[in-house]
């Protein structure tokens, strides 16, 4: 099985698990209107996707800690490699809750930022990158290895990919990134 042909399963298997979400941007809400739905270029920026997707909560709940609102709503283009609330639940909950205090703001925008890369970089491209380095926001870099089947950065596994966004793209990852 090739490397593009796995990351597209991932891909398509991410977007089957959301069936009961909008087919376009994955919002599930249900005032979804039918024009809405069926809209072909209807995308969110990456926060508000991350929050319609319902599976990021603890993510969003930590970019407004981090003051990261507008900024990843804004022009972009950013790649994002979000943990999901299951990848935050393997952080110790002392941790977790302390960085997501005010005095702790500038620790956790560091953590953030290394799950964000400047420019979109779809799967496809990724899976070309094994074994470089890329820089993140934070000025550190992360490893994109492909073994097999599994492509991960920094440790992470990579479990969905390629979720468009007005200003970027997501890649779901299992882990929380630490610099």
């Amino acid at each position: 099985m090739t490397k593009t042909f796995l990351l597209l399963a991932v891909a398509l298997g991410f977007a089957a698990s959301t069936a009961v979400a909008c087919d376009t941007c994955g919002c599930k809400d249900a005032k979804h209107d039918e024009a809405h739905a069926a809209s072909a270029d209807h995308q969110h920026d990456i926060v508000d996707t991350a929050v319609e997707a319902g599976d990021f909560s603890t993510l969003v709940a930590a970019v407004k800690a981090a003051g990261l609102v507008e900024t990843l709503k804004g022009e972009g283009p950013f790649t994002v490699f979000a943990p999901t609330d299951a990848a935050f639940a393997k952080i110790d909950k002392a941790t977790l809750n302390s960085l997501l205090k005010p005095e702790n703001k500038e620790k956790l925008a560091g953590i953030l930022t290394y799950h964000v890369i400047p420019g979109k970089v779809l799967a496809a491209d990724a899976v070309k990158l094994d074994g470089e380095e890329v820089e993140t926001v934070n000025g550190a870099k992360a490893e994109i290895k492909v073994d097999g089947e599994t492509v991960s950065i920094g440790g992470a596994k990579i479990v969905a990919t390629d979720i468009e966004c007005t200003n970027g793209v997501i890649h779901v990852i299992d882990t929380v990134m630490m610099p």
